[in-house]
């Protein structure tokens, strides 16, 4: 995940800092001495319940308790100190202090409750994505492998957008998608293709049997679940790679997909002409022919695969993110490094405002045997 969100551990009170708290305490201390020393025609001592609203900012509901018994007490030195502790004034100010500091302490505690609630939300967010996308190793064979997952909406954590790979006898199988849709909505069809992948990635001799074997997938889980009102409207784009650890090639088929970036080690980039079949689930009854499309793949070369979240990202202006452009610059870093870099960039570039997830996979074949 991309540091776009802080992470709240659950059940864990605030801890302010002791000079936070300094703030506060010097506040009363600073206008119970102003309102004792301006005589008694300036009234400075309301001013006290800044104390408690400005902890409330930072701090839990009891620590904002306790500043407010302070400012509470700093109202009653001062009415002391003025000879007027016992009068009509100097009364309802200590109430209204008292008060405002109780509704204070109350939206504190529900404020609280609701992050612990939101916490707990993200934990079983965060379950669900190492439930149905598994993280990638960082290497399959001779290849480095390194994975980006940014959510569109703020408070998701996976999405539409989907990654996977397999290790069969002397070749990688890799797949990305991007389910129609984006943020939890989209989570079905994401989980039932990766666990379609995982079961046929082993069975299947051919990039196009294995394509195949996912619209029949698609087609059984549509046929059983999909509302009438959205038929045909569900569906999932794909690139299935087939990387064999013997020829410095990487046979691909695309079901609707956006083609890989090529980046060699010289900064030099390709964007390859594929050839590609309807999305998985667009015609279930007749699935299409998958071709077969084979591209130069020679070692310190890197795949980068990505989803329409990143090539469709705009500036404030509505300008598109220059990704290919962009990427070429850190071709020769390590796949985590191109994915650190494209990340901050992208980031930078939109405001940390995504219109869709983004889904990055970047593949770097070492020399060796």
């Amino acid at each position: 995940m991309g540091p776009r969100q802080e992470r709240v551990k659950l059940g864990q009170p605030r801890q302010p800092s002791p000079l936070l708290l300094l703030i506060p305490v010097a506040l009363i201390v600073v206008i119970t001495a102003a309102d004792i020393g301006s005589g008694p025609y300036i009234v400075l001592s309301p001013l006290l319940v800044i104390a408690p609203t400005l902890t409330a900012w930072f701090a839990g509901p009891w620590t904002t308790g306790g500043i407010g018994a302070l400012a509470v007490a700093g109202e009653v030195i001062s009415g002391w100190h003025s000879g007027a502790i016992a009068s009509r004034n100097v009364t309802v100010e200590v109430a209204s202090i008292a008060v405002l500091t109780l509704l204070i302490v109350v939206l504190c505690a529900v404020r609280d409750r609701h992050a612990r609630q939101l916490a707990k939300a993200r934990s079983v967010a965060e379950a669900a994505q190492h439930v149905v996308m598994w993280p990638l190793p960082s290497r399959l064979g001779p290849l480095q492998l390194a994975s980006l997952y940014l959510a569109a909406e703020e408070e998701a954590e996976i999405g539409g957008d989907l990654y996977a790979a397999a290790r069969t006898d002397s070749t990688a199988r890799v797949m990305i998608g991007d389910v129609r849709g984006k943020g939890l909505p989209a989570l079905g069809e994401a989980a039932l293709l990766l666990g379609a992948f995982r079961e046929a990635a082993h069975e299947h001799a051919s990039l196009s049997q294995l394509a195949a074997a996912l619209e029949r997938s698609m087609a059984r889980c549509l046929a059983d679940f999909e509302p009438d009102t959205e038929a045909g409207e569900r569906f999932v784009t794909a690139l299935l790679l087939e990387i064999p650890d013997d020829e410095p090639i990487a046979r691909i088929t695309s079901c609707g997909h956006p083609p890989p970036l090529i980046l060699g080690p010289d900064k030099a980039v390709a964007l390859p002409h594929l050839h590609p079949a309807p999305p998985i689930g667009v015609d279930v009854t007749a699935p299409g022919n998958h071709v077969v499309d084979v591209l130069p793949f020679a070692p310190q070369d890197t795949l980068l695969l990505y989803t329409d979240g990143v090539a469709e990202a705009r500036d404030h202006s509505g300008v598109f993110y220059p990704f290919a452009d962009r990427a070429a610059q850190w071709a020769d870093h390590s796949p985590e490094a191109l994915l650190d870099r494209v990340e901050r960039d992208l980031l930078a570039y939109t405001g940390g405002r995504l219109c869709d997830d983004v889904a990055l996979l970047a593949i770097r074949r070492t020399p060796g045997p």
